[in-house]
């Protein structure tokens, strides 16, 4: 079964924190709310793990914006109007108004609640299996948790329990450093509870644990326990970089042997506009499509989040993966008759990682909001990238490491040694940054990367200093803990 089928029946009532829709994988009415009605068999809690990962399905939003607020991309649309708070992160004008990352706020929390749902009640009944069921959801607790934090430093942190209708009123932000602690306890119970290969792809495995862990460590420059953890993982986890760079991000690559973690998407029925987060499909993928195309390979979409390019010149001569990471839709046209339209703040780039290929005519639903494409959350080569910065900024630095793993990745790049990076200490941290940009470009990894590093206010055009660095809490949620919390500075 290439996908985990999130359409299931279930009694669960699960609500987000800030008890707004999230995604409904509701199919049946509850018969009763009551949890003394539920966990009581081996079915239930796998309903409600496969509740807990639905949630996954909605960080397209925080993939396509983490590229968009960086120095990778711009909004695009059709117009300077088109989904306004898209613009404004891009401008670096977003206010605790914004719609869209009230969006990422409410659904990150609900996978919180979905996941602590379960381990609420982790002890209520046991079966055979049920430990690897609880890891799971531990691990996706985690997850969820780690977005938040990367997005808005202090936040309610949980454990064990739902944040119920009423709690927000009694409920503190928690300082940043007391969630990655929970963050980094939860990983570390996943890795040692779960297996490195599961029998459905896109389950949490002992190796995605490890990778989150390490960049966890790597987010609180804890560079010596990351390089531990990765290298660990390195060493003995299933793992490999793929051979050909260009099958990577094709339907025929997804769950391959370089997908450390892979959040599964499908064609299924249910996108509207109204409810964005209602699709299974991979939103951002139509979002990031040529707008008005004709031609082969691809679909149309709605030309947002076009590279630039300074990230097209990132590329150095005869990297094989530039290619692969951007559209030249001029040269494409050029050779192949397509034709296109073009929308706000054209580049004439696209993310070829992330935009829709040609379907059958059977495709279902809005066709520009259900695109099968699977998200590739952690990939090997970005964990090769993390243990190589890891032991560069080390207590005591392991330069020589840091060459292997960098350079694993750039023989793949370049399909030969002969780029090889002999720099060590501060020069080869940088060469390993730059890696970092061209080999994950499109992925939505760059703001944050440009934030933990501290380079994001000399390299992000309207990036401001002590504000920036997170994004701000929605006006709505404060309200609705009775403006008890502290808004995030100079919002």
């Amino acid at each position: 079964m290439k996908k985990i089928n999130i359409k299931i029946y279930t009694l669960l009532l699960l609500v987000g924190f800030s008890f707004s829709c999230s995604d409904d994988f509701v199919e049946v009415k509850p018969t009763s709310t009551n949890s003394e009605d539920f966990f009581n068999t081996q079915e239930d809690y796998e309903k409600a793990i496969i509740g807990a990962y639905d949630l996954l399905q909605s960080t397209y939003l925080n993939v396509m914006l983490g590229e968009i607020a960086s120095d990778n991309s711009l909004a695009g649309g059709e117009s300077a109007t088109d989904t306004p708070g898209i613009q404004e992160v891009d401008d670096m004008i977003h206010t605790p108004l914004n719609a869209q990352l009230r969006d990422i706020w409410n659904w990150m929390f609900a996978g919180v609640n979905r996941a602590n749902y379960i381990l609420e009640f982790k002890d209520k009944t046991d079966f055979a299996g049920k430990e690897q069921i609880i890891a799971e959801a531990t691990f996706l607790r985690a997850y969820y948790y780690f977005e938040l934090v990367k997005w808005f430093g202090d936040v309610p942190l949980s454990v064990d329990e739902r944040i119920l209708f009423g709690e927000q009123f009694t409920i503190d932000r928690t300082p940043k450093a007391e969630v990655y602690a929970q963050i980094e306890a939860d990983l570390i119970f996943a890795a040692n509870n779960l297996p490195y290969v599961q029998s459905q792809p896109g389950r949490v495995t002992k190796g995605a644990a490890q990778a989150l862990l390490g960049k966890a460590y790597l987010y609180q420059n804890k560079f010596t326990e990351s390089a531990t953890i990765l290298d660990d993982l390195i060493l003995n986890g299933p793992y490999d970089l793929v051979a050909d760079y260009n099958t990577i991000f094709e339907e025929a690559g997804e769950n391959n042997i370089e997908s450390v973690f892979e959040v599964q998407y499908f064609e299924g029925q249910g996108a509207s506009f109204d409810c964005l987060q209602c699709s299974e499909g991979n939103v951002a993928v139509g979002f990031n499509g040529v707008r008005a195309y004709s031609g082969p390979d691809f679909s149309s979409g709605f030309s947002f989040n076009v590279p630039v390019q300074e990230v097209v010149d990132a590329f150095e001569a005869g990297d094989l993966r530039k290619d692969v990471a951007i559209l030249d839709i001029n040269a494409w046209a050029t050779s192949t008759g397509a034709t296109f339209g073009t929308g706000n703040e054209h580049t004439g780039y696209y993310n070829r990682k992330y935009i829709p290929r040609l379907r059958s005519n059977s495709a279902q639903g809005d066709r520009n909001l259900t695109n099968p494409n699977n998200y590739r959350a952690i990939r090997f080569a970005d964990v090769l990238l993390m243990a190589a910065e890891a032991f560069n900024k080390s207590s005591t630095p392991n330069d020589a490491k840091a060459q292997t793993y960098l350079n694993r990745v750039r023989e793949r790049a370049f399909g030969n040694s002969a780029n090889n990076i002999t720099a060590t200490g501060t020069t080869l941290y940088n060469n390993i940054l730059s890696e970092r940009r061209v080999e994950l470009v499109g992925e939505g990894h760059r703001f944050f990367d440009l934030v933990r590093t501290g380079k994001a206010a000399q390299e992000i055009d309207g990036f401001e200093a002590d504000k920036n660095e997170v994004f701000p809490i929605p006006a709505i949620e404060i309200q609705l803990a009775g403006n008890r919390w502290d808004q995030n500075p100079n919002y």
